[in-house]
């Protein structure tokens, strides 16, 4: 009977699959957080075990990949579900969300979160760089990148001409950060008084991580999410233009 099902599920379309799999862990993770009496950490319970299965599926199949080297959730299911060009679509239409008066409240506060957030993660993520014995400063400057988005590393280490070792941590950092981020919003959120559209605007130029901070926020109250995918956007196009460069040379007048 299972071996039924498995092939009449192999016979599906992939994507329809997936769509499935996705929509059963947020159905299942909302109940839980029902009989929990907190609704709001569904999202983050549904990333939690959306990374568990991953790391399954990774670790029966030997693969690097997760789900996506299983063959039913293969080709265009998972990877196509889970990949860049839905993550940044999806990003780019909570734009479509923002009310116009809402975001002008933002005013300077707004400005000083970005450049603070943006400063302040490539610092913490520098001095890591230096701690774990790094001393070049391309490299130091991309891992730095990377703390601030798994974007913006990848980008400065190309700019720089690093190795792809390199970039690859940097992007490890990124990811830490972002899944760090979708996890504990929800639980920070009535402590840091995210709850309203200048709050998120400003946690969303804190933080920076686009996709850490809309799952964070969709946790936490979904009519946020626009107003905090908005100036995390902003920090990501701000990190990519002045890491590569200022970052980058002052990190090398301290190194050298």
């Amino acid at each position: 009977m299972f071996a039924n099902a498995v092939n009449l599920f192999a016979g599906a379309d992939h994507l329809i699959i997936s769509i499935a799999l996705v929509a059963l862990i947020m159905f299942v993770t909302k109940k839980i957080s029902i009989m929990m009496g907190e609704e709001r950490i569904a999202s983050a319970l549904a990333i939690i075990i959306g990374l568990v299965l991953s790391y399954i599926g990774g670790r029966v199949t030997g693969g690097s990949s997760g789900l996506a080297d299983i063959s039913i959730f293969g080709g265009a299911g998972i990877a196509l579900l889970g990949g860049s060009m839905l993550r940044d679509y999806t990003i780019i239409s909570t734009a479509y969300g923002v009310k116009l008066k809402n975001l002008k409240k933002a005013g300077p506060v707004g400005v000083i979160s970005l450049l603070v957030g943006v400063t302040f993660s490539f610092v913490v993520g520098s001095i890591i760089a230096v701690i774990l014995g790094y001393t070049d400063p391309a490299v130091v400057t991309t891992i730095g990148a990377g703390a601030v988005t798994f974007i913006v590393g990848p980008v400065t280490g190309t700019a720089l001409g690093v190795s792809s070792e390199v970039i690859a941590i940097s992007v490890a950092a990124g990811l830490v950060k972002s899944i760090l981020t979708m996890i504990i919003t929800p639980f920070i959120a009535g402590i840091v008084g995210l709850d309203n559209p200048t709050s998120a605007m400003v946690y969303g130029g804190l933080i920076g991580t686009t996709s850490g901070v809309a799952g964070g926020l969709a946790a936490t109250d979904p009519e946020l999410v626009p107003y905090g995918a908005m100036t995390a956007t902003f920090y990501t196009g701000l990190g990519t233009l002045v890491v590569p460069s200022i970052g980058f040379i002052i990190v090398r007048a301290l190194l050298t």
